[in-house]
């Protein structure tokens, strides 16, 4: 069983910066490092969206072309922590953003854990 609990989201403009952090508790928590970790966003009336993920190791790391490039996924398997670093935002960006661990994958079925989501809302 993993816990998951997402911080740092907030309202900004287009153009900044923010950072989330998703942390993970369990028993053991050594189950961290079995899993991939992704972000996954929801905006209002739309349906759940895969930005990224990245392996167990952290070794690899993909994300959907809209975020390349400005968006930066990491892990630190030694503080059973994932951060979403969002960079030059833009309002359609705006969602509830939730990390995810399970097998790794672009779909919500191939996660097993969810944490609750954080707001993002970027305005122009």
């Amino acid at each position: 069983q993993v816990q998951l609990v997402e911080s740092g989201g907030g309202s900004v403009q287009a153009g900044d910066s923010l950072s989330l952090s998703c942390e993970a508790s369990g028993r053991p928590p050594s189950t961290f490092t079995l899993y991939a970790m992704a972000w996954f966003r929801q905006a209002p009336g739309k349906e759940r969206e895969y930005v990224g993920a990245v392996s167990p190791s952290g070794g690899k790391v993909n994300y959907i072309d809209s975020v390349k490039g400005r968006f930066t996924i990491s892990r630190d398997n030694t503080k059973n922590t994932v951060a979403l670093q969002m960079n030059s935002l833009k309002p359609e960006d705006t969602a509830v953003y939730h990390c995810a661990a399970g097998l790794g994958g672009v779909v919500t079925g191939a996660y097993d854990y969810w944490g609750q989501g954080t707001q993002v809302t970027v305005s122009s």
